[in-house]
């Protein structure tokens, strides 16, 4: 999910570590952008307004609340004719061309967070349909289409057609599905981070490991998106041959839980830059971690998250406080005391309020009253038939 800008991109933004889709070649960065009215935060939309206002709908419908419609609404006017989403539209009143070009990324997103808040069928089928018309010959997506897929973008587009309603098994091109192609970028057992995922292969054939890679993948082998919840336990803990897509997330499972064993995080190894804790992709882990049913160390990474994180949050913005809530809704935790910090409150000031959705309960409440309807009918006929025979005993008693 934390994928990776373009340095170009990095720069003009000025945030390492902030939540991102996919790394996209972007020629050069645009001048600043305001937020419009209806995007959750400040900073300059234009390489992720359609990502981070995804986020943060489905991490508030996670919370109970249904987003306000000014949220949903500029999301919704982000479409293009055809489906698909681009990183950020400036003047979504005129058509779309490719400036800026639609990308996967930003699409999946929207459709997971319009799926997420429901009434937006119409929207989320084209979007769909958008996706499955950009596929790749070998099952997987790229970030910009015709590109070589990659594992971020194949495994954010699963999310999607999950969120959707739609198998991702049975979306194929030649016969290929995105499960097919997951494999392809799982690491050999007997190489330097065996197990892990790749990115891609990089310009000698090479899979090298990537943690976000791998957080991605594992969520996509499962067939889970952003909102995912603590899982069973894998039957294996040891890497193997990845031939199928359980065994690249048994695989990437360990490689993850053994990544963060020791900090309890993982680290940002930006070229030319000194490692450092990497936030967004530690709490893509604990998601990826919990919906593996590998729990425990889940449970460690979101303690260091718990105890560093607020910080990167608070410089970040909603895309950042997104990513904790999502990583505390895997693990059951409760966000509205994060260190002290309300990630609840902190996401829901940077943009229009949503309400708290009452639905569900008033639902549960009619049905408890319902059945407490029938439990005291039932007592009372029960008690009238037993004084009914109390009545006929007593009847049959008497001379």
């Amino acid at each position: 999910m934390n994928v990776r800008r373009s340095a170009a991109a990095l720069a003009a933004v000025g945030v390492l570590a902030a939540a991102a889709p996919a790394t996209a070649a972007d020629p050069s960065p645009s001048p600043k952008t305001a937020a419009p009215a209806g995007l959750y935060g400040k900073e300059d939309p234009t390489y992720d307004g359609v990502w981070r206002q995804s986020l943060t709908l489905v991490a508030q419908r996670t919370l109970g609340y249904r987003p306000a419609s000014a949220a949903v609404d500029w999301l919704t006017g982000q479409q293009c004719a055809n489906g698909s989403f681009a990183a950020f539209r400036a003047a979504p009143e005129k058509p779309c061309d490719d400036k800026p070009k639609p990308d996967t990324n930003s699409t999946a997103a929207a459709v997971q967070a319009l799926a997420a808040a429901g009434g937006h069928g119409g929207a989320v089928e084209k979007a769909v349909g958008w996706l499955k018309s950009v596929q790749n010959k070998d099952g997987g997506w790229s970030y910009y289409p015709g590109d070589p897929s990659d594992t971020n973008s194949t495994s954010v587009v699963i999310g999607a057609l999950a969120a959707a309603g739609t198998d991702p098994a049975s979306v194929r091109v030649s016969g290929k599905s995105p499960y097919d192609a997951l494999p392809a970028w799982s690491v050999p057992c007997d190489q330097d981070g065996g197990g892990a995922l790749a990115f891609q292969p990089d310009k000698k054939g090479e899979l090298l490991p990537n943690a976000d890679a791998t957080a991605a993948g594992l969520l996509g082998a499962l067939g889970k998106g952003f909102a995912a919840r603590a899982g069973k336990a894998p039957a294996k803990d040891t890497c193997v041959e990845a031939a199928s897509r359980t065994q690249v997330a048994d695989n990437a499972g360990a490689y993850l839980a053994a990544a963060v064993a020791k900090s309890g995080h993982l680290d940002s190894t930006l070229p030319g830059a000194k490692d450092q804790p990497d936030f967004g992709n530690t709490a893509d882990a604990v998601v990826a971690l919990a919906a593996d049913g590998r729990v425990g160390p889940a449970r460690k990474a979101y303690a260091w998250l718990e105890k560093n994180a607020g910080p990167w949050a608070k410089q970040s913005g909603p895309a950042a406080y997104a990513q904790l809530i999502l990583a505390a809704h895997a693990l059951g935790e409760q966000p509205g005391d994060f260190n002290g910090t309300s990630l609840v409150g902190s996401l829901n000031a940077l943009g229009p309020a949503p309400r708290m959705d009452t639905s569900g309960r008033q639902q549960e409440e009619k049905e408890d009253s319902g059945n407490r309807g029938w439990w005291i009918f039932g007592v009372c006929l029960v008690a009238s038939i037993g004084v009914g025979f109390l009545i006929s005993g007593r009847k049959k008693q008497q001379p």
